[in-house]
């Protein structure tokens, strides 16, 4: 495999205007993120953004940065386009998805995200942890991954869903969106319409599944936090304040 780490980054927050450069001791978060990538040490890492001030703030601290169109309706799609811009002569086959809200995100998960892609039949891979607080159950904001256990804490994907589920005793995991592509599937994905389920969960993952994509997910042991919210940024600025550091 030749993975490359690809962080797409927008500034239309409503909740949070101009999200991904507000300071976090003395960086912006997305400089934060786009760190966490880079020590998981598994490819080259770039940004993918609409907004010049983003694409300055990573190359202000020596990374790699590539402007892209601002009407994508998804980070995949924005990291697809990014893709055919750096990588043009197809080196990359695996693409890494993360999220430029995830400034807790760990080395360690993005390198596991990888696990799964050793396998020539899985089109995508993702990560999981197991939900242990009670509110999380059934919160419609938490989205629970349905899967068969593989063994070595991987699953296989059979449904997302924002309700509770399934059904009876036994684990419930909370999906983390992040991703790791096959190109191929990729930009199989992005060619394809909104799928019906996809439109009535709001789960874009849904698409590739009733597309027959196999997915498989990884278990991680915490959700990294997704800064959402003013009461986000405070918790990540505790998370990640100087001599408190991410796990490797």
């Amino acid at each position: 495999m030749n993975p490359l780490v690809l962080i797409p980054a927008r500034m239309a927050s409503t909740r949070l205007p101009g999200k991904p450069l507000l300071d976090i001791h003395g960086l912006p978060m997305i400089v934060h993120v786009w760190q966490r990538a880079r020590e998981a040490d598994v490819g080259a890492v770039a940004v993918a953004t609409d907004t010049q001030a983003i694409a300055e703030a990573i190359r202000d601290h020596g990374g790699t940065a590539v402007m892209t169109a601002e009407h994508h309706p998804s980070g995949s799609d924005r990291i697809h386009e990014a893709l055919g811009r750096l990588d043009p002569e197809g080196r990359h086959d695996i693409l890494v998805n993360v999220q430029g809200d995830l400034p807790t995100i760990t080395p360690a998960a993005i390198r596991a995200s990888l696990g799964p892609m050793a396998e020539p039949e899985v089109a995508l891979a993702t990560l999981i942890a197991e939900i242990h607080d009670d509110a999380d159950r059934t919160a419609p904001q938490i989205v629970k991954f349905v899967g068969t256990a593989l063994g070595g804490g991987r699953h296989r994907a059979l449904y997302f869903t924002r309700a509770t589920a399934p059904w009876g005793e036994g684990p419930l995991w909370h999906h983390i969106g992040l991703y790791a592509w096959r190109r191929t599937a990729l930009a199989r994905f992005v060619a394809l319409p909104p799928s019906p389920l996809e439109l009535r969960e709001k789960l874009e993952q849904l698409r590739a599944l009733e597309a027959g994509m196999r997915i498989d997910a990884m278990e991680v042991e915490e959700v990294p936090l997704g800064v959402d919210t003013p009461a986000d940024l405070e918790k990540a600025r505790r998370m990640l304040a100087p001599g408190r550091e991410v796990s490797a």
